[in-house]
């Protein structure tokens, strides 16, 4: 347990210093989250939002990642390698591609010990997780699938050997069996100075309770996910019985900086108040000495011994159950940052008895100074241990013919960011997309389609060129990195009474899997008007529908049919009128709390969400005219709000 209480300072100071009699163990903890099989640079990012973009440096990278681990490791033969979850799922195409074995095998190089499992570990259920955590090929149709089992990474070509570090599933049980589906925490012991003794650290690691309501119902079949704070309360016996009194929770589930912050990947201004986070770690158990967090992608450092402008210890942290103070840390995603954490344990009561975490960026280069020799000694590092480079190389050659082929032009960006309504360019596209691939009879005879918002990926329809030049081609990367998932759709029967239904699930403060509003993509020929001041039920103000005919040609779908009202002011006009209605598969079966489809009658399954989009965007290609988000014909504004 990590003694520091908020006392006056010089008290502090004391209850810091290790007693004489005791030799003090020095840890390095190394974490990140959110790696999302990102082997590649995810672009530049700054220490704080004052960074002039041009001053940024590129960061991130599978290679990077490895040289900074490494250059800390250096500094401290104690170190421990950790992450807290999503270190697969939702990846670019140079992993997904390859099933994130390459995502495995990069972090096996970069020298992992232990990473809590996350919600996206479950994208494609427990058995998928389980290989890559054990090895083995991915078979398909009793076959090996040809895109698995590459080997770039692995012990030799035609071989997975999955991961060497463990995945830490603490929280979740698996209901046959009644135990957790992974090991529920990881111990690393270290050498006392002077001493035959040694002094171990427990890592436990577990996801955000509220998986299920994320995650494909399918993927979390047979699992049940409990409380966080009370699955680590129930371990710190077990470990104390152990002789472990230094403990570390690898959460995910995080926060974000308040507001007046600017994005000091240091910060943590506000100390994460009104996060589903806070609460989690305000029931923990004393013994708890530091979380390391995810999910939310933020760059946070609500540390205990963290020196403020005075050059004196600030006492700045998240309260546990005690009111004791615990530093909680999170480094952004995607690679961007790693959490180099210093710890200090008293050999004789292995207490922790200080903690000094900071969050440092993984620099590709330094615009502002060239010749860095930090960044020379990193690059001469990778030169010299090429495998993870070579590794990534290798999956991105083999990669290349799928990814670079352009599929449309495109006039301008199409951001996965809302406007004020709650509407997205990118979503509009995506849904459009869905609506063409089930408007055929046969295909479903959709008339309307819905789109998750959170589905629709980072950064959207985006130029990565700096700046960006349009018209832009857009490749198959391009659209799998909008929509990386492998969703099928599904084609159901809803009633308009259903239809207002599903639009009120929208809502957080209707809808317990959400904290915050999940307003849906629709199709083209759908609208609706929904007040922000409204009460559970009575938020969907107008909803109308116009045939829309998108089969023929999607770059200029035909207005098919009069203008109906669904819903107007509130009153839902003929409930009982029937629609044929197409989602995917994630929506299909309720996820994010959206339970009316699971209620949908005839449903008929689809291609992959990533097949509809490529056959849509095609009708945009050279010599046709260029997808214009603009455009007229593309009915929008479909989203409004009072």
């Amino acid at each position: 347990m990590f003694k520091f209480t908020t006392l006056a300072l010089a008290a502090t100071l004391s209850v810091l210093a290790p007693t004489a009699q005791a030799a003090t163990v020095n840890v390095k903890i190394v974490g990140f989250n959110d790696y999302h099989g990102t082997l590649e640079s995810p672009g530049t990012f700054g220490a704080n939002l004052g960074v002039p973009v041009a001053s940024r440096p590129l960061v991130g990278g599978a290679d990077y990642v490895g040289a900074y681990v490494a250059r800390m490791r250096a500094a401290n033969p104690n170190t421990v390698v950790v992450g807290a979850g999503d270190f697969i799922g939702a990846s670019p195409l140079v992993s997904a591609l390859f099933f994130d074995e390459p995502a495995v095998e990069t972090l096996n190089q970069i020298g992992v010990d232990f990473i809590a499992v996350g919600n996206h570990e479950f994208d494609k259920g427990k058995d998928e997780l389980n290989r890559l955590q054990n090895g083995g090929c991915k078979l398909t149709n009793g076959v090996t699938d040809p895109n698995s089992c590459r080997g770039f990474g692995s012990s030799a070509p035609g071989s997975f050997d999955g991961a060497k570090y463990k995945w830490l599933s603490a929280n979740v049980i698996e209901t046959a069996t009644g135990r957790t589906l992974l090991a529920p925490y990881g111990v690393k012991s270290f050498p006392v100075p002077g001493a035959r003794s040694k002094v171990s650290v427990a890592f436990i690691g577990m996801t955000l309770r509220g998986t299920p309501g994320i995650v494909t119902p399918t993927g979390v079949a047979g699992l049940n996910f409990l409380d966080e704070a009370q699955t680590v309360n129930a371990l710190v016996p077990r470990l104390r019985r152990a002789g472990i009194e230094s403990i570390i929770v690898l959460l995910h589930q995080g926060g974000f900086q308040g507001s007046g912050n600017n994005g000091d990947i240091n910060g943590c201004v506000g100390n994460l108040a009104g996060s589903d986070l806070a609460p989690i770690v305000a029931r923990l158990d004393d013994a708890v000495d530091l979380v390391i967090s995810g999910h939310t992608h933020a760059a946070y450092n609500c540390s205990v011994n963290s020196v403020n402008a005075a050059g004196q210890p600030a006492p700045t942290g998240l309260p546990n159950s005690s009111g004791r103070l615990i530093p909680v840390t999170s480094s952004s995603a995607f690679g961007r940052l790693l959490t180099e954490v210093d710890l200090s344990i008293d050999s004789d009561t292995r207490d922790v008895v200080s903690v000094s975490p900071r969050n440092v960026l993984v620099a590709q280069n330094n615009p502002v100074s060239p010749g860095d020799p930090a960044i020379a000694a990193i690059n001469a590092y990778i030169a010299a241990n090429p495998a993870t480079r070579n590794t990534v190389l290798a999956y991105k050659a083999a990669s290349a013919p799928l990814a670079n082929a352009v599929l449309a032009t495109i006039t301008a960006p199409l951001p996965n960011t809302a406007n004020a309504a709650g509407e997205m360019e990118a979503g509009d596209l995506i849904a459009d997309a869905q609506l063409q691939a089930t408007q055929p009879s046969p295909l479903g005879g959709a008339q309307i389609a819905f789109m998750n918002a959170g589905g629709v990926r980072n950064p959207g329809f985006v130029s990565p060129a700096q700046p960006a030049v349009y018209p832009y081609d857009v490749t198959y990367a391009n659209a799998f990195t909008v929509q990386p998932f492998g969703n099928s759709l599904v084609t159901m029967t809803l009633t308009t009474q259903q239809i207002k239904d599903v639009l009120e699930q929208q809502f957080a403060s209707c809808n317990t899997t959400l904290t915050n509003n999940r307003i849906m993509q629709v199709s083209n020929g759908f609208k609706y008007t929904w007040n922000a001041a409204g009460t559970c039920g009575t938020r969907i103000v107008n909803v109308s529908f116009t045939p829309t005919d998108l089969i023929s040609n999607p770059a200029l779908p035909v207005v098919s049919g009069p203008t109906e009202q669904l819903v107007i002011n509130g009153q839902v006009q003929n409930p009982t009128r029937t629609w044929r209605v197409t989602v995917n598969n994630f929506m299909a079966t309720g996820g994010d709390g959206f339970g009316v489809f699971v209620g949908g009658q005839n449903q008929l399954g689809g291609a992959q969400d990533i097949d509809a989009l490529v056959a849509y965007l095609v009708a945009f290609k050279a010599p046709a005219a260029p997808y214009n988000p603009a455009g007229a014909v593309l009915g929008k504004p479909r989203i409004t709000r009072q």
